[in-house]
This record gives C-alpha cells, structure tokens and sequence, in this order.
C-alpha cells in the first residue's frame, strides 16, 4: 500500500494524499445517504452504511486512504454519558462532568460496547482495494475530555481549563481513564482490519505549552507508544492542531506528524521532519479555487519535495460545501505533480 510506505518513509510512486473529513457533507452520495436515516449517531452506528460512506470518497476522488466513518465522542456514548447532536450546535452532552463522583459512573471498558464500529472496518476492508490503506482514528483524551466537561464545544474552554488549574488531580483521573479506553479501543479497530490510526487532538491549542504537554501530548504518546510495542507495523499518525509555537518540544515513539493548515510546512519540517513522516498542510478554503488549490499544492510540494517523508493531506478538514470537482482536481494535481 502506497499510503503505508510513505507513513515508513520508503519509496513510493508518488505522494499519497488523503483529506480529513473526505466523507462529509461536500458529497451528494453522502447526503443520500445520511438523510436516509432519523440521525448522525444512527448513520455511526450502522456498519452497512457506514462503510458506505467510508468507500465513497476512495471511489469518486481515488484518494489513496479511506478513513473510518465514525465520531471521536462514541466513546464517552459508550461510557454512559447522553449524547445528542442538536441542529446548529453540533454534540451535546446534557449531564456533563465535573468532578470524582461524575467519573465514578462511567463505564470503564466502551471498547467492549462498540461493535458496530469494528463490524464498519471488517466491511470495508472487505470492498476496499487492497492497494488502499484503511485508517482507523480516535480523538485524543484531552480532545474528548474537553467536550465531557464543557458539554459541548466552546471557544474559551473555561470549565475545563478551571479544573486543570483547581483539580488537576481529577483531570489526570479523567484523562488516564479516557487513556486505558482508547488503547483498547484502537487495538481492536486494528484487529478488526485498519492498517494505521490518527488520533486527533483538536483543541490542542487551548493550552498554554507547559500544560500542553502534562494534559494533552503525554497522553497521546503513551497511547502511541503502547499501539508500537504490540504491532510495530501499524503507522501511528498524531494531529496536534494549533501547536506551532510547540514543535520544539515534541518527542515521542510514533510515525506522521500531522501539520494543521496554521503551522508554516517549512517551520514543522525544519523540527520535525529528520524524526517523524510530516502530513498536511493545505489551507481547506484554497479548495473553493482551482487556482488557490494549484498554489497552495506547489509551495507545499516545493518545501517538502516529491519525495519520501510526505503525505499530501488537508490543514484540516473538508468543509460542507466545497465543489466536489476541486477536491478531484486536489487529488489528480498531487499525483501528477510529485510522480517519482
């Protein structure tokens, strides 16, 4: 698979390129498909159909990775907390949680209720080409305690960011449980057939350096390094967003940075790029532009070079209504431009 040699820095025909939230809303296909059903969790939660809308971008934009369709917040679903996606809002948590008594109700073992998401891989690695790679993902404990504890997204963060100055105890138990559930829960996405995991931390950037790295990279590391230990050829990808003023201080047993669209591609690779595979960084709205696309393509290309230690991929995600015809245009630009 050409997406997991690049992931090991070996050579491949050209470089490979993939797009969070390839299956998305920007897609009529996917449209048909979630408007046929009473909800997004209800979409998660069908591996029939899940696996369709995982298939669709690989089949209409020949993208070289397929990522699991699912939600970084069905973990906590699983541990017992009320989620809801409300219309405008986004994910909601009714009863969010604040302190010890909180989290000694929650399940500890969500990976063991999440079937339908390892039933979603086992389809689509059946139908998908066994020359495309299939990448399963989690969002990072500090990602998923922030929406535990907020109740929903917020721009200033000041329910969590209180406990972590007032109770960081707490936080710590918060996160080590959250921890232990994702490690399980990606040993078993592996098991059931992904070939590399992402995990994504996206509001890495709410946190001032000293407190990024004791409450948000820590963890992801010691979820890295424990997938390392016990399938060394599994790709660990980490999407960090908004760490630029960071990188100095990344360390850690894993294989692709993912480089968010504000993080200069020459500044992560003057850091990063002799240790880790770097992926990303194109801007999302360049893609409302061929013209923007063309541009934004050749500087990355220019830094990184066409050759091994890439992997062509967004800052971001995809955003619900960009012109389907430009992100094949991303996909056909990138291949061409950086055949070996």
């Amino acid at each position: 698979m050409i997406f997991i040699d690049a992931c090991f820095r070996k050579k491949t025909p050209y470089t490979p390129i993939w797009m969070m939230r390839q299956a998305g809303r920007y897609l009529p296909q996917y449209m048909e498909v979630r408007n046929s059903v009473k909800d997004f969790l209800a979409l998660c939660k069908d591996p029939k159909l899940a696996a369709e809308v995982t298939l669709q971008p690989v089949d209409i934009l020949d993208v070289d990775a397929a990522i699991l369709f699912s939600d970084i917040l069905v973990i906590p679903l699983e541990m017992g907390m009320d989620l809801k996606f409300k219309k405008g809002e986004g994910p909601v948590f009714e009863n969010p949680i604040r302190d010890f008594k909180d989290l000694e109700k929650l399940y500890n073992y969500p990976e063991e209720r999440l079937t339908y998401v390892y039933e979603t891989i086992k389809i689509v690695r059946k139908k998908l080409s066994k020359k495309k790679a299939l990448i399963g993902f989690s969002g990072s404990p500090w990602t998923i305690a922030t929406y535990m504890v907020e109740g929903r997204g917020s721009k200033t963060y000041a329910a969590i960011k209180k406990l972590i100055y007032t109770n960081p105890k707490f936080m710590h138990a918060l996160l080590i449980k959250l921890t232990e559930a994702i490690k399980a829960y990606l040993i078993k996405q592996i098991e059931s057939g992904v070939n590399a995991v992402q995990i994504f931390d996206s509001w890495a950037s709410a946190l001032e350096k000293d407190k990024f790295f004791e409450f948000s990279w820590d963890y992801m590391v010691q979820i890295a390094e424990f997938i390392k230990d016990r399938y060394p050829n599994i790709p660990v990808i980490l999407f960090p967003k908004g760490v630029a003023g960071y990188l100095d201080g990344i360390y850690g047993k894993f294989d692709v940075f993912s480089v968010d669209w504000g993080t200069p591609m020459d500044l992560a690779k003057n850091y990063l790029g002799d240790r880790y595979v770097l992926q990303g960084n194109l801007e999302p709205t360049r893609l409302y532009s061929k013209e923007a696309t063309k541009e934004g393509v050749e500087k990355i290309i220019k830094i990184m070079g066409a050759k091994e230690g890439h992997i062509f991929n967004l800052g971001h995600g995809m955003l619900p209504d960009l012109p389907v015809e430009n992100a094949k245009y991303l996909v056909e630009l990138v291949h061409d431009l950086t055949k070996r």
